[in-house]
């Protein structure tokens, strides 16, 4: 199988200024690692503020001006540099954004679809991804004002499919839709992966990426805390505590809270950003901690759910 996306040790950080000319480094990613195979769906997990879009700007290299971006991305075994991702981005790499509004609102659907193209070849490929997509021939003469929100977010993913990536990233790509709806829309990032792309969902509704997920990467503070496979979940195979925490936050699993908030970007400290909620933790938690293999998953934790430590 081959390996689409690795991350390894991505940290980003923004500068800011302080009080007139005084700056100071805001870091909002650490140490994030993650890998995305071919024929996989990867789904991101966390609250606002983890860090989730952030990684999608960084792999797509559409971070703004004041930022530093240290560590590794590799795509397709090969560093992804600003340059090469340029290159790719829309055509091999594509984003299956948040908004709607991404789509412009003085062109028919159609002609964004072919991006400018008019042949015969080109009217026929759109026709045929919007049908796949359940859309009718009429939509091509749409302006984006006249779709529904669920018509217009399969308008994004026919954009994307369009152009047979091998890498799809898609930045909560269900807001505002009822389960079935949202249900619908994943299914077709899993029949993209079925076809050999690498689909990275990014998301904080746990339980919908688990009905479309292969694997789970959760992110708490910027950082990995937890790699594991969707089936992990219902068979209680979790390592991290606030993996833990964010099942049983689930209605399915007793809606159970957990006391406290994530920290804010500059705020976690030293060690661990989830020891000061955390049921499990010790002093050696205020240590730099690494994620390690365990479990046929990966964890960031010294005092991991159903083990003594590692």
């Amino acid at each position: 199988m081959e390996t689409i996306l690795q991350v390894r040790d991505l940290s980003i950080s923004f500068t800011q200024y302080d009080r007139g000319t005084r700056r100071r480094e805001l870091p909002v990613i650490r140490r994030l690692s993650l890998t995305v195979e071919a024929g996989q769906v990867v789904a991101v997990v966390g609250s606002s503020g983890s860090g989730k879009s952030l990684l999608a700007h960084g792999i797509l290299g559409i971070l703004p001006y004041n930022s530093r971006m240290e560590g590794e991305i590799r795509y397709r075994g090969q560093p992804l540099t600003p340059r090469r991702a340029e290159k790719l981005r829309g055509r091999e790499i594509v984003l299956v954004p948040q908004g709607v509004t991404y789509l412009d609102p003085l062109m028919q659907v159609g002609p964004q679809l072919r991006m400018g193209r008019r042949d015969a070849r080109a009217r026929g490929e759109s026709r045929r991804v919007l049908e796949r997509y359940g859309l009718g021939p009429e939509t091509e003469r749409r302006y984006p004002f006249e779709l529904s929100g669920g018509m217009a977010r399969r308008v994004l993913i026919a954009a994307a499919a369009m152009q047979s990536p091998r890498l799809l990233i898609a930045d909560e790509p269900t807001p505002g839709l009822d389960a079935r709806a949202a249900g619908r829309i994943l299914g077709h990032f899993r029949e993209l992966a079925q076809e050999g792309a690498g689909v990275l969902l990014i998301t904080h509704d746990l339980a919908l990426a688990l009905t479309v997920a292969h694997q789970v990467a959760v992110f708490y503070a910027g950082e990995t805390v937890e790699v594991a496979s969707a089936a992990d979940f219902p068979a209680g195979r979790l390592r991290h505590p606030y993996t833990r925490a964010l099942w049983n936050a689930l209605p399915q699993n007793g809606f159970t809270p957990m006391p406290g908030a994530q920290p804010g970007p500059g705020e976690e400290g030293t060690g661990c950003p989830f020891a000061p909620r955390c049921p499990r933790r010790g002093p050696e938690c205020a240590e730099e901690i690494p994620l390690r293999p365990l479990a046929g998953g990966l964890v960031r934790c010294l005092r991991p759910e159903g083990g003594d430590g590692l």
